[in-house]
Formats: C-alpha cells, sequence, structure tokens
C-alpha cells in the first residue's frame, strides 16, 4: 500500500522560519503544550461543533518531509541546511488530546492539545487550524440547520458552491452535524456517506417538453425519484409529474421546488398533489436555505431540504476562529511553566488543560470546567471529583495513533452519535438561533494558583 501525499507544505512558511531560528538558538528542544480553542463564537452563536478531528489525525500521520520537500525547502531558501536535516527525518513524536468529533464546545474549551518538542508542535499548528476551522465551522452551521428542520431531514448540496476539496470535507462535517446525506460523490466514497441526486433544470429543458423528461427520469430512476417542477409552470408541473408517475403505474416519491416564495408555493402545491390523488408523494425543498429560512418553513407542508451556499460557507461564518497558542513550555531550569498572552482582547491562559462538562439534576450541562495543571492524570482526577463528563481523549501517544477507528469511514457514525447526545445536553437557550451568550459558561481553574478565571 503506496503513502498517502505528504501534508507538510500545507502550511505557513513561518512555522519553518521559527523553527530554524529556534534549533538555532537551542529552544527547538523545550517540551511544549500547544493548545486550540477559540476565544468566542463567531456571531454570537450559543455552540460550535467539533469536526475534523479524524481528518487531522490522518494529516499529522502524513506530515513528513520527503526528498522533493527538502528539495523544494532548499532551492527557496526558506531554511538552513541544519534544519532541512532535522526535517527530513521529522515525525510528529508527541501526545494529541483533543475533543471527539461531534462534541460541542465553547469559548475557551480546550480542542486540541499537542504535545511534544518546540519543534515537532510548532510545524502543525497551519495544518491543525486549516482543517479544524473549516470543518468546524461548517458543523456548527449544519447542527443549527438541523435544529432549525425540527427533524425533517437535510441533505447536503453544496458542491458546486466552494473549492472542489472542501466540498467532501464539507459533506463529511454536515453529516456527523446531522445532515442525512450528500449530493458528493467523493465524500460518498471516501466516507461511506449516503448519496442523493435526481436532475436539474437542464434535464428537462433538453427534452422536447416536460412531460418527456419526466417520463424519461422515472424510466431510469424509477418511482422512488424526485421531480423538479418548477421548469415551467408549478401547477402544470405537479400535474405532468403525478400523470407522468400513474403511466408507470404507481405514485411518485417526491417533487422538488427550487425557486419562488417557497412557503406559499408548499402549501399549494401539497394542495394540488392531495387534489390528484397523490397524497404520499412529498415535497421537498432547496434554493440558498439557511437556519433562518428553514425556521420559516416549519409551519410549511414540506419533508425534505437540499441545502447547498449557506452550509458549506458556515452560514455566513467560514471559519471558527481558533487560534493554536503555546500555553506551558520547559524552561532554562528543566521545569515546566505556564506562558501566556497578556495583548488586549487576545489573551491566553497558560498550563495544560484537561476539561469536562457539569451536567445539572436534569441531566443539562451547566457548566465547561477547565483545569489548568501540570498533566494529563492530574486533570482527570480533579475531573472526577467534580462528577464531571471527561471530554477529552487521547489520540497520539509519543507519536503512535492509540484510536484506528476515529480516522476514515468508522469514525463518521460514532461522531453523528456523539453530535446528538452532545447537543440534547444543552439548556434550551443553547437551541435557540438568535444571537446571545453560550449556553454553557466556562470556568477555568488553575490548580497551581488555585485561582478560578
Amino acid at each position: 500500500m503506496s503513502e498517502k501525499p505528504t501534508t507538510s507544505l500545507l502550511t505557513d512558511m513561518y512555522e519553518l522560519t521559527m523553527l530554524d531560528s529556534a534549533i538555532e538558538s537551542g529552544m527547538a528542544w523545550r517540551t511544549s503544550v500547544f493548545e486550540t480553542f477559540a476565544r468566542r463564537l463567531p456571531g454570537g452563536r450559543r455552540y460550535g461543533v467539533v469536526a475534523g478531528i479524524g481528518r487531522l489525525l490522518e494529516g499529522i500521520q502524513n506530515f513528513r518531509f520527503d526528498p522533493a520537500e527538502i528539495e523544494y525547502l532548499r532551492e527557496a531558501k526558506v531554511v538552513s541546511e541544519k534544519t532541512l536535516e532535522y526535517l527530513s527525518e521529522y515525525k510528529f513524536g508527541g501526545d494529541l488530546y483533543a475533543y471527539p468529533e461531534g462534541e460541542i464546545y465553547f469559548p475557551n474549551s480546550p480542542i486540541v492539545q499537542a504535545v511534544g518538542t518546540f519543534a515537532e508542535t510548532i510545524l502543525l499548528e497551519t495544518l491543525v487550524l486549516s482543517i479544524l476551522n473549516h470543518d468546524s465551522a461548517v458543523a456548527t452551521a449544519a447542527s443549527r440547520m438541523t435544529i432549525a428542520s425540527h427533524g425533517r431531514p437535510c441533505f447536503e448540496f453544496g458542491a458546486r458552491r466552494t473549492h472542489e476539496i472542501a466540498a467532501v470535507h464539507s459533506a463529511r462535517a454536515a453529516v456527523i452535524a446531522g445532515f442525512w446525506g450528500t449530493s458528493c460523490l467523493e465524500a460518498g466514497r471516501e466516507y461511506g456517506l449516503e448519496v442523493t441526486g435526481t436532475a436539474a433544470h437542464s434535464f428537462t429543458l433538453i427534452h422536447d417538453n416536460e412531460l418527456d423528461a419526466f417520463r424519461a427520469q422515472i424510466r431510469t430512476m424509477g418511482l422512488d425519484t424526485v421531480l423538479l417542477i418548477d421548469t415551467y409552470d408549478i401547477n402544470k408541473g405537479v400535474e405532468n409529474a403525478v400523470a407522468a408517475a400513474r403511466e408507470y403505474g404507481g405514485e411518485l416519491s417526491g417533487i422538488r421546488l427550487d425557486s419562488g416564495d417557497l412557503v406559499a408555493q408548499a402549501f399549494t402545491v401539497r394542495k394540488q398533489l392531495d387534489e390528484l390523488g397523490a397524497t404520499s408523494t412529498q415535497i421537498v425543498v432547496t434554493s440558498d436555505l439557511d437556519e433562518y429560512a428553514l425556521a420559516a418553513l416549519n409551519a410549511a407542508p414540506v419533508d425534505s431540504y437540499g441545502i447547498g451556499t449557506r452550509v458549506v460557507t458556515g452560514s455566513g461564518f467560514p471559519t471558527a476562529e481558533m487560534v493554536y497558542k503555546l500555553v506551558y513550555r520547559e524552561g532554562s531550569d528543566g521545569k515546566m511553566h505556564e506562558v501566556e498572552k497578556l495583548s488586549e482582547a487576545k489573551q491566553t491562559n497558560g498550563g495544560f488543560k484537561a476539561a469536562g462538562r457539569v451536567l445539572d439534576s436534569q441531566g443539562r450541562a451547566a457548566q465547561e470546567l477547565v483545569i489548568a495543571c501540570s498533566d494529563w492524570e492530574t486533570g482527570l482526577t480533579y475531573l472526577e471529583e467534580a462528577g464531571a463528563r471527561i471530554l477529552q481523549k487521547q489520540y497520539f501517544k509519543k507519536g503512535v495513533l492509540t484510536d484506528e477507528t476515529a480516522i476514515g469511514k468508522a469514525a463518521i457514525a460514532p461522531a453523528i452519535a456523539r453530535h446528538k447526545a452532545s447537543r440534547d445536553e444543552l439548556p434550551y437557550d443553547g437551541w435557540r438561533l438568535s444571537q446571545g451568550e453560550p449556553a454553557v459558561p466556562t470556568r477555568i481553574v488553575d490548580i497551581d494558583k488555585s485561582d478560578d478565571e
């Protein structure tokens, strides 16, 4: 089996120049802890959704500098020969702790913590952020949309509205957050997702008339297909759809609306279908939907939704605004020390973090409890004594992946279940689409300082 392409150059140049200077100063080998977190939730949202962890784990496994990468860096004069020698043998050999995919997060949740030498951890910054900022933005938007849909199935149709590779990852993130499937075949193949799709307006237009188009579609796809009925006149489209289905001996699975006043049309079309005896034919709605449009459609007789542009672009917030910061490092005395950024509006909290969620007597999330401490075991002990649900898992131990089921197709079903369970824990306010404070407050306890933030 051949190796997957390296991910090492999917990074910013300054990661390597910092490494180069740190090797020269002798600081590269200091033990360091980098933490990924979000200072805020974009758009005043009530919660965020972690997505992309499985892709990140694979990305770290494939983070290496093959001869072609080394030669490029040499020709471009990015770093010194000494650093190139280090990079040629690079493999992440540290520990990595993270919130599992599908988990809810809040401001200052320690979503990922990378522990190792400065040299091996600084190089991961861009990879971590590019994956998690994209996938978590999509998953958060998708989760809000599935709340707004009130149990009606949502399908991801955004491949044509984003970069071709981002389309695959967007589909994955949307399904983790509750979407039923995707139109993207590569996402279906790579991650085992349900794929769906029928026909566009061009299919109707290439035929001499709408009825012939519907007949052709049913002949190849069967009655379990969805006909797009608004290429010409909607009322006539409904008539043709029902007539074509009956020519083939049954009732059509569904019709799709893609333009106009969707709420009003849904009522009109439902009435027309029922009057024609097509009472089990469902109505699928598409057309640039977001969570607010879905909420407006709640009262309409709609059965499912196809959602494209808004979900793959984070519904107006295409990044989760996560950052990757050094919070704990070895000093010249050989001991570990907390380090913090004190810049106004961009402060960080020092120390290794262990995180848990405290539930109230009704089983609802009441607090995100984050323990700043010296090591994983110490933090876990504190959280267990506080009765908190542990949020993180260790995914790498001394450079070895500890859970193969966290990557590839095997990761999808557990992430879907985790998201549902985690979201169901939220208090009522957490389900609101309006802007507001995070649904659950974060409390940071620094054990060494005995000081709550």
